[in-house]
């Protein structure tokens, strides 16, 4: 049974018990405290806790969950996975423990041609807490489960709760009995190696005022509603159902496995050190894309950390497997397929997810032999069971793109430790240096504030530039590398401190106003306004002429055009940020925003790429708002009352009391804003969407190009498709199709090539065996091919000739170019082996030369390196290794 048919049997079976079927939430957890959901549980957790009433009386779901703390454990055993999906039915003061023993007995025993998952009833058993006496008596009352098979547990394996005071319960596990052939009788109590466990049902009964461990805790009454949470492992069900020894075998797994195989010419199953690393990467590649699918990119924090290190294990694994070549090309849509029945969404998204997973392991690769090469130089430096100093893991890093972890476990493999504190306090040093940098980078604006904040004691400047663009004004400081100065001459850059100020400074993503201040002789240029503190704006000018001297009177005017500009970016975000809700939703949450002339930039949490045709209505909502040239008004209110009005706040933003309202066409959009605006949206002119893209934990990113700027941006692209049209000698509407066509042409093409050329490989099979010599022990051929597709010609010719020989001792090398890069293959054979020789030494002997280094079996290694001139010094290298072999 498809583990996808499992699946819809699940969701059906309870939609028919009168469930509400409820999708699965994101595999981003809401909670910002924790990266990934765990459990099937996280979506319902304000219903079963409490906090919220439930919009339904009984749910079910199949939830999408991510754990990682045990990810050295994938492949080692039968258990452990990054990615699982937990399928649960909830009731939420409705049925309780009768409900839910009776539901799951059904469906696990009723027949498959009755629509059930057809366990043998007679397989099945059942735990429950010892002080449970109902519960046994429930088990035996409504199932055929015989007394005997129904064992009793303690706190630490049946009793649930979340850590901390709140909702508590006894639960009660179900198991399947696999057999003899998989351990001794007894039940679960005496080995859950043979009674797998498939679900957990959890009865929330219990209000629990201390929690001091998982065995420890306090009961102080039952609750007022009991809740059912039920957890069944799909995954786990799905291996049992189709006869499979573990979860890497099912139908959503095991295809990456095959294909890993494939590539790397190793059989599954014949080692089991191989098997590991291809379980490894099975697993890896789907969570990867379960991950980016939901809206996470690469990154070196939180999930974009988590999603690198599966991407860049899951390369490494097949690298150790012998495969040099880009891997996720082959692997990932492999994967897509597989998982495409249960989330379609991942085919349609499949283009942006491939795009982010091949371009981290295009970046990967770049560094992965130099960051070996890195490693091993260190780890023979300090020898078996010594510790590699942190400077080399931060420089693995740094430089290399190895997280940590994977320095750890590389570094584990070879026999030594890493300094880890050493790794730690470089990166924090690192991480102040970043901040430092960040403050400072506003043109001056020091980490010391001082002379700022005496400037402020005597009052904050008043910004009237809601109202005017110009005004007359007083300096009340000036500030030069963080010092406060009488006076400054034409040349300096300083920053200025008015009485009163028209100019905006950058806040709220607005970028600030530029223009001009004079004063009686003398002139300065306002290139930036930023607030070191708050209510004191410090206009950042370059002295154009003269001599400003701090209590002079001034002049001082906003550049109009760059602030209509900015104005129009700004409520053009508005506009775009009201369509993204109407289209996608109340959950398209602002994540943060830029807004400068031409240009608008926003940031929003949603768990999804929207579809292109989702996109087009964002844009096209926000263009009919301009059109219909609604009023922008503005109002200040008391905060609570800016949001009971429906004016929409950024989350994790510190307001003050009494807040500014911006309000675009009455319902359209109301939000809290200290920005400048338009007077209507006609102002606005015309948007126009050129990118929207993840960047990572849940957050998305909307860019356009706004007002003249989008309409030179629309012509620009008018101007490059009537170019194409002409080139093609097609009207405009035909150019996709055109273009299409002769990619797929080009596309033939190269394959053609590389077919030819690996037939010229092959072909040149028989000379290179002609020209074999004999070198110290053994039959020696070496050649140099030349240029080839890729390493995989040169690993089938030294195959080829290997296989060519015969019993007689022999070893085959070979260095092809690709791509401008050496490859060299050795081949060793048993006879040759029997006589000491390793083909992992030879190729190393080979890139020595080559720039590079290499690896693999004792019959087959693979290495590459920088200087493809060496080619045949390489194959010197090997000869005269052979010689003194």
């Amino acid at each position: 049974m498809k583990t996808a048919e499992i699946r819809r049997r699940w969701l059906a079976y309870f939609e028919a018990q009168d469930h509400a079927v409820v999708p699965s939430a994101s595999v981003i957890s809401s909670d910002p405290s924790i990266l990934f959901n765990i459990a099937g549980m996280v979506q319902f957790i304000p219903y079963l806790s409490g906090r919220e009433p439930a919009p339904f009386a009984r749910a079910t779901s199949v939830q999408k969950c991510v754990r990682t703390q045990d990810i050295e454990e994938v492949g080692q055993t039968t258990r452990h996975g990054t990615f699982f999906q937990m399928n649960g039915n909830f009731s939420f003061g409705d049925y309780f423990k009768e409900g839910a023993i009776r539901f799951a007995w059904e469906l696990l025993t009723r027949p498959e041609a009755d629509g059930g998952l057809g366990f043998d009833p007679d397989r099945l058993w059942a735990t429950v807490h010892r002080d449970d006496a109902e519960t046994i008596d429930l088990w035996l009352a409504n199932t055929s489960i015989p007394a005997e098979r129904i064992q009793t547990r303690g706190n630490e394996d049946n009793f649930w709760h979340t850590g901390q005071p709140g909702p508590g319960g006894y639960c009660s596990e179900i198991y399947y009995d696999r057999g003899p052939d998989y351990g001794v009788e007894g039940g679960p109590v005496a080995d859950e190696d043979r009674y797998i466990e498939i679900w957990n049902l959890v009865f929330m009964e219990f209000a629990l005022s201390a929690v001091r461990s998982k065995v420890d805790f306090d009961i102080a009454g039952e609750l007022p509603a009991k809740n059912i949470d039920t957890g069944m492992g799909l995954e786990r069900v799905a291996f049992l159902k189709q006869g499979v020894e573990n979860m890497y075998e099912i139908d959503e797994v095991f295809p990456v496995i095959a294909a890993a195989s494939a590539l790397s010419n190793r059989e599954y199953g014949a080692d089991h050190a191989d098997d590991v690393r291809m379980r490894v990467v099975a697993d890896h590649v789907r969570s990867a894309l379960i991950i980016i699918g939901d809206g996470v990119r690469p990154g070196n924090e939180g999930r974009g950390y988590i999603l690198r290190r599966l991407l860049r294990r899951a390369v490494r694994a097949m690298h150790l497997l012998g495969v040099s070549e880009p891997v996720l090309p082959h692997l990932l849509p492999v994967s897509k397929d597989a998982m495409a029945e249960s989330y379609p969404e991942l085919a349609t998204d499949f283009d942006r997810i491939s795009r982010i997973a091949y371009a981290e392991e295009t970046a990967f690769r770049r560094t992965l032999d130099s960051g070996t090469q890195l490693l091993t130089t260190a780890v023979e430096k300090v020898g078996s069971g010594g510790t590699i100093g942190g400077d080399v893991a931060f420089a693995l890093h740094d430089t290399h793109g190895f997280p940590i972890d994977m320095t750890l476990e590389m570094a584990a493999e070879q026999g030594v430790t890493v300094d880890e504190e050493g790794f730690t306090a470089l990166m924090a040093e690192q991480r102040r240096r970043a901040k430092e940098d960040a403050k400072a980078k506003k043109g001056g604006l020091q980490a010391d504030l001082s002379a700022y904040s005496a400037l402020l004691e005597s009052g904050p400047t008043e910004f009237v530039g809601y109202d005017t663009l110009t005004t007359d004004s007083r300096i009340r400081g000036l500030v030069a590398d963080g010092e406060a100065v009488d006076v400054v001459t034409a040349g300096q850059t300083v920053d200025l401190v008015l009485d009163v100020s028209p100019f905006y400074a950058e806040s709220g993503g607005q970028k600030a106003d530029t223009g001009i201040i004079r004063g009686d002789g003398f002139t300065a240029r306002v290139l930036d306004v930023q607030n070191p503190l708050k209510g004191l704006p410090a206009h950042r000018i370059e002295v154009l002429d003269g001599e400003i001297a701090v209590g002079r009177d001034v002049h001082a005017e906003v550049d109009g055009g760059h602030r209509f500009a900015a104005a129009q970016a700004h409520s053009a975000t508005h506009l775009v940020h009201a369509a993204l809700r109407e289209i996608l939703g109340s959950n398209a949450v602002q994540a943060g925003s830029l807004n400068q002339p031409g240009y608008m930039r926003f940031d929003y949490s949603f768990p999804e790429a929207p579809s292109t045709a989702a996109r087009a209505e964002i844009e096209d909502a926000a263009n009919i708002a301009v059109r219909d040239n609604l009023e922008v008004s503005y109002e200040h209110l008391p905060f609570e009352d800016a949001k009971a009005s429906g004016a929409l706040a950024l989350f994790g933003e510190k307001y003050p009391s009494v807040v500014r309202v911006v309000d675009i066409g009455g319902p359209f959009s109301r939000e809290l804003c200290g920005g400048t605006h338009v007077a209507r949206t006609t102002e606005i002119g015309p948007i126009s969407v050129i990118s929207e893209a993840s960047v990572g934990s849940g957050t998305r990113r909307i860019e356009a190009s706004v007002g003249l700027s989008a309409f030179r941006e629309l012509a620009k692209e008018r101007t490059i498709l009537q170019s194409l049209s002409d080139l093609l000698k097609v009207p405009g509407a035909d150019v996709p199709e055109r273009v299409a066509n002769l990619l797929a042409r080009i596309k033939d093409a190269e394959r053609t090539i590389a077919a030819l050329n690996q037939e010229k490989v092959l072909g040149a099979a028989q000379a290179a065996l002609d020209s074999a010599r004999r070198v110290g022990a053994v039959t020696f051929s070496g050649t140099v091919l030349g240029d080839v597709s890729g390493a995989g010609d040169v690993r089938s010719f030294v195959l080829d000739v290997r296989n060519r020989m015969g019993s007689e001792a022999g070893v085959v090398a070979a260095i092809g170019v690709a791509g401008g890069k050496p490859a060299v293959v050795v081949a060793v054979n048993d006879a040759a082996q029997a006589t000491g020789l390793r083909a992992g030494d030879l190729v190393k002997a080979a890139c020595a030369e080559l720039g590079g280094g290499g690896g693999g079996k004792p019959d087959l290694a693979q290495g590459g390196g920088s200087d493809a001139s060496r080619a045949e010094a390489a194959m010197s290298a090997v000869a005269r290794a052979l010689e003194t072999s």
